[in-house]
């Protein structure tokens, strides 16, 4: 089965977005590579903010092949033919879409679809680049909600600062929790 990874970057004070949106504060490391990382997945997963800044970034990534999944009561179809769109079902479409044979989903950005999956319990893991600045307001990596129990699979120190963390989902907690 595919594993849906949230991935996100985030301020040492625990914000993914400054106060008005901005993500400048989001440096890079060379030592990354990126090219094996997106090779890990064919699907991208993201809510409607965090598509319509990807979608102006994307015009400088090379075409991989990737499914774009939104999620959004706002997006036309008809605008984004290229995409696939969700307005509702979502739990429900991203089940069966893990059971489906391919590579792993990378959920990106926000905390409200993540929380909402989360919830569901369709997140396996939860990957964090933590990096080193502090923004002391914007949008929070969560929004309110019940506690969820993480196992560290990974933790990596980079020369920048960033430290990248792994973490995968308790699955026996989840169950309990969804009971």
């Amino acid at each position: 089965m595919r594993r849906l990874r949230y991935g996100v970057a985030m301020s040492l004070d625990g914000f993914i977005a400054g106060p008005d949106g901005e993500y400048d504060w989001i440096v890079s490391d060379p030592s990354i590579d990126f090219a094996a990382i997106w090779a890990q997945f064919d699907t991208l997963l993201m809510g409607r903010r965090t598509f319509e800044v990807a979608r102006v970034r994307a015009a400088h990534w090379p075409d991989l092949g990737h499914r774009w999944i939104v999620v959004s009561r706002t997006l036309k179809p008809d605008e984004h033919p290229n995409i696939t769109l969700l307005s509702s079902g979502v739990a429900e479409a991203v089940a069966a879409l893990k059971a489906q044979p391919g590579k792993d989903i990378w959920l990106m950005g926000g905390g409200v679809l993540f929380c909402s999956l989360l919830d569901a319990g369709l997140v396996d893991t939860v990957e964090v680049e933590v990096i080193p600045v502090l923004l002391r307001s914007g949008t929070p990596l969560l929004p309110e909600g019940r506690h969820q129990t993480l196992h560290l699979e990974e933790s990596k120190a980079l020369p920048s600062g960033i430290l990248m963390l792994t973490y995968s989902v308790n699955e026996q907690v989840a169950q309990v929790m969804r009971r």
